[in-house]
């Protein structure tokens, strides 16, 4: 008996082969993907470092007042010598907790007590950096000022100017950041200021997302409705 000719499988092989190569590309479009994210991700995390790290106070301020961003050490404490040092005719504390009264802020930061007295608004409403940004444009419309030097943290210092700078572009922010307290810091210490980064990196990254998308979800505490 004669053997049966073997018939080749045909387009059911031919699909299956067509859906694997189908499948492949994807994958490797996807890998793709994803390691351009992380790289993107990775370098802007990297910039963002360098910048908190190797920021520093500016030469000359020129500027009419202060603001001083609450949240982190020594940045009140900055914000008063600044202006006992005339780099602005007022200042605004901005984003007090609400059980904290002036007089307990002066105490802490010693200091001309008349010239507290006179020139030093304490900004009790903001709940957050865009709380911050809320708070400070509307102590800015009430005095006309047009050009302000913003006291806060460095690694702080970027995204406080965005906030600041995307809902008020008419007046002119200058940034003064207040360094990492120590720079000899045990290996400990220096993996906690690691975290405050990613942290802060995180939160710039979003303070943008809201700002170009307008996202509800994404909006601040201290956010109007």
């Amino acid at each position: 008996m004669a053997e049966r000719e073997r018939k080749p499988h045909g387009k059911g092989g031919s699909e299956r082969g067509t859906r694997r190569s189908a499948v492949g590309r994807l994958a490797r479009l996807v890998g793709f993907l994803l390691i351009l994210i992380v790289l993107v991700f990775g370098g802007g995390f990297v910039a963002f470092c360098y910048n908190a790290l190797t920021a520093r106070p500016p030469q000359i301020y020129e500027t009419d007042a202060i603001v001083v961003l609450t949240g982190g050490s020594r940045r009140i404490e900055e914000a008063f010598a600044l202006l006992e040092a005339g780099a602005g005719e007022r200042l605004l504390i901005s984003g007090v907790n609400p059980s904290t009264t002036p007089e307990s802020i002066l105490n802490v930061i010693g200091g001309d007590s008349q010239l507290f007295e006179c020139c030093v608004d304490v900004g009790y409403e903001a709940l957050d950096t865009y709380g911050n940004a809320v708070e400070t444009r509307k102590w800015i419309e009430e005095h006309d000022y047009r050009r302000i030097l913003v006291v806060t943290s460095a690694y702080h210092m970027q995204r406080g100017l965005f906030e600041l700078r995307h809902i008020d572009p008419d007046t002119v922010f200058v940034g003064y950041p207040v360094p990492f307290s120590d720079h000899d810091a045990s290996w400990r210490q220096s993996l906690r200021y690691l975290r405050i980064l990613g942290s802060e990196y995180m939160k710039f990254l979003g303070a943008h997302l809201r700002a170009e998308t307008g996202l509800s979800a994404l909006a601040p505490a201290g956010e109007e409705n």
